[in-house]
């Protein structure tokens, strides 16, 4: 078997003949590690809000999208006339978010089919990186034309 042969200051802290650190060197090396430490903590946290608060934000945009889409899949329903009735809603439990609708006659030509406009408008809360609840809102519009074959019931 081949012996490998240590240089003499590697053979020395082997051997229990090295001077070893003093008491400062161990303290500045335990400050690096705890200010590294704190700052890599700390980076973890607000990437985690910062995740959180992405995900509602894209959770409110997914449910104004269905609900925009669940609304033009519905059989129209002429706002101008009194005593109406009122598009369906997607319903949320429990998540936090609340969805309102609002819909706006928009007539482009009386001898043509009405146009509607509407505007879905979900809203919830996020917690921003400082602690600090605030109130978000997420909006889309969209347009529904009066189909040619409509007749008022």
């Amino acid at each position: 078997m081949k012996r490998v042969r240590l240089n003499s200051k590697v053979r020395k802290a082997f051997q229990g003949r090295s001077r070893g650190f003093s008491l400062i060197e161990v303290a500045i090396a335990i400050a690096l590690i705890g200010v590294i430490t704190v700052a890599i903590l700390g980076a973890l946290s607000y990437a985690s809000t910062v995740l959180i608060i992405t995900d509602r934000q894209a959770t409110a945009e997914s449910l104004a999208k269905s609900q925009m889409e669940y609304v033009k899949n519905q059989d129209y329903i002429d706002y101008s006339e009194s005593g109406h009735d009122d598009y369906d809603l997607i319903t949320v439990d429990g998540e936090g978010y609340e969805i309102e609708l609002v819909v706006d006659e928009l007539v482009v030509d009386p001898d043509q089919s009405k146009l509607q406009k509407i505007t879905v408008i979900v809203s919830y809360e996020i917690v921003r990186p400082e602690n600090k609840v605030v109130g978000e809102q997420f909006i889309l519009e969209g347009y529904k034309r009066q189909p040619a074959d409509y007749t008022e019931v």
